[in-house]
This record gives C-alpha cells, sequence and structure tokens, in this order.
C-alpha cells in the first residue's frame, strides 16, 4: 500500500483563491502607473488546509500577510524557522531569502491571505519596519479583518472594473492596518468614563453658543474639575475647553461655507462677542482666517 502524502499548494474543500491577471495590472498602470502604490496579485482562504506546502527557493517579490484563525502551520524565512498558532499572523516582506511555509501534520491551520506588492513596496516595508521581520504575532481574533477580506473578496470575484479594483485596493490599506495596529480597531468596552465623554460631547454641541466653563461640564456629573479634565483628555487627546473649540469652529466652518450671514454674526451665534478675537481663534485652528477660508471654499 501507498503511504505517501502529496504536498499541496491548494485544493482544499471549501478553499476560496483568486489570483488577478498581469494584464489587468498592466492595463492599469498604462492608464496611470502611479494611482495605486501597492496592490492584490493573489488572496485566498484555506480551511483545514492538510498537507498545504509552498517552498520559494528565491523567496518571493510580494509581501505576504497571513492570518492563522485555527490550526497551527510553520514557516522558515533564511535560516530562522517559526510556528504559527491560531489567532497570530505574520507578514512576510518581500526577499529574495529562501522561503518555506506549511501546515501542521496534525492539526492543519485555517488560513486567510494576501499577496501585495507595488511600486513603493519597499518604501512600504521600510517605513512600517516590515523589512526587520519580527516573527508571528498574536492578536485577539480579528472578526473586522476577516469582514475586510471578505468585502475585498466579493468585489474581486464580480470582476476587475475599476471601481471593483478601487474598492478592493482601498480596503486593502484596511486589512493590513487592522493587523499592525489591531489595538485601534477594537471597539472599547463601554463604561462609566466613556459614558461621561458621550454626554459631555453631546452637551457641548447642544450649546455651541455658550460660554461653558470646564467647571460647568464637571458640574454635570458631579466631578471635580480636575478629575473630570484628566478623564476628558484621556479619552480625547485634549483638554475640554480645546475640544470645545474645536468643535465652535467646526460650525463656524459650515456657516461660513453654507451662509451669507457676516463675521460678527458667525462669531455672535458661536458665543463671541469679539469678532476680532473670534477671527484670531479661527485663524489659529484652520489656519487662515475666516474671510479667506469663505473665499477658499467658495471657488
Amino acid at each position: 500500500m501507498n503511504n505517501t502524502v502529496t504536498k499541496r499548494r491548494m485544493g482544499f474543500e471549501g478553499e476560496k483563491f483568486i489570483a488577478i491577471p498581469q494584464k489587468v495590472w498592466k492595463d492599469i498602470f498604462k492608464r496611470d502607473p502611479n494611482f495605486f502604490q501597492i496592490y492584490i496579485t493573489h488572496m485566498g482562504y484555506f480551511p483545514k488546509a492538510s498537507y498545504h506546502y509552498r517552498e520559494r527557493r528565491k523567496g518571493c517579490e510580494d509581501n505576504i500577510i497571513m492570518y492563522c484563525l485555527q490550526g497551527k502551520g510553520h514557516y522558515i524565512l533564511g535560516d530562522k524557522r517559526y510556528e504559527v498558532v491560531a489567532n497570530q499572523f505574520i507578514m512576510l516582506p518581500a526577499t529574495d531569502k529562501y522561503m518555506r511555509y506549511w501546515a501542521d501534520a496534525d492539526d492543519p491551520w485555517t488560513i486567510y491571505w494576501i499577496h501585495f506588492t507595488g511600486r513603493t513596496i519597499n518604501a512600504f516595508n521600510k517605513f512600517l519596519q516590515t523589512d526587520n521581520h519580527k516573527g508571528p504575532q498574536t492578536i485577539p481574533f480579528n472578526a473586522k479583518g476577516i469582514d475586510i477580506w471578505q468585502n475585498i473578496y466579493s468585489s474581486l470575484e464580480m470582476g476587475y472594473s475599476t471601481e471593483n479594483l478601487c474598492n478592493a485596493m482601498f480596503g486593502l490599506y484596511d486589512f493590513i492596518a487592522s493587523f499592525l495596529f489591531n489595538e485601534r480597531h477594537i471597539a472599547p468596552e463601554k463604561n462609566e468614563s466613556s459614558d461621561i465623554i458621550t454626554l459631555t460631547v453631546n452637551h457641548m454641541r447642544a450649546n455651541i453658543e455658550k460660554k461653558l466653563s470646564v467647571e460647568d461640564m464637571a458640574r454635570q456629573h458631579s466631578l471635580s474639575s480636575s478629575y473630570f479634565s484628566i478623564i476628558f483628555r484621556k479619552a480625547t487627546g485634549m483638554p475640554p475647553i480645546d475640544y470645545f473649540i474645536n468643535l465652535k469652529m467646526q460650525k463656524a466652518c459650515q456657516m461660513l461655507y453654507s451662509d451669507e450671514a457676516k463675521i460678527k454674526t458667525v462669531a455672535m451665534d458661536l458665543g463671541y462677542d469679539d469678532p476680532y478675537y473670534f477671527s484670531r481663534i479661527f485663524k489659529k485652528f484652520m489656519g487662515m482666517s475666516p474671510e479667506q477660508y469663505r473665499i477658499n471654499t467658495r471657488k
């Protein structure tokens, strides 16, 4: 009896796979060689990928991002060997180093993966330091990343129109970010302080024409001004008054664009009795005077 196991690149039950023809990208780059700085070449989903095996003796000209959902696998990059387990991802940079990766024999991995490249791929890797390979990275279950992958796949499955390619390639950035900056893509648990921030911002918006103080805001929640300022700044990255002024300037921009009201009226509607003081604040935040902003946005 022949017990030889056949190593496989693909062909797994339930798999999904797309390879974008090179001609598609050649035609796109004839029209505009600079629009897609990075782009997808292949992508796939391999569930329970028993005997999955790839050897690349001369490396790979693409970056490969791979997310292990279940099971485990292994890879070699250069002269180093790594193990990948569930809820870990790897970003293999474009390289000419020897590369090999394969599913574990006893507990084969389930993986989502994307190959991508581009004229700026070396700069991309240098800036994000993906060329300094750190091995598998552990993250919480990345539901958002999987949803983005599905959206990209669905777009490309519908064909290679400009709209479908744009949607997929813009999604590629979001997909990568959901792994490299995973903590920024996790919805924070609701807690008392986050409710306080939401209520305060809503209160600011509802009273945009008033002069609110930190004491006024803190009093709404029976907190001391100092403690309120600390939790507000921690949540938003800026002091309460600066945040309130930002909201006022945002509203001022809307009014200057859509209304014919005089600068003095805009200032009064936002709680500024002195239009010259309002203009100085506006310029500080927006980099130009209210008059110049109105001219620029109506060109």
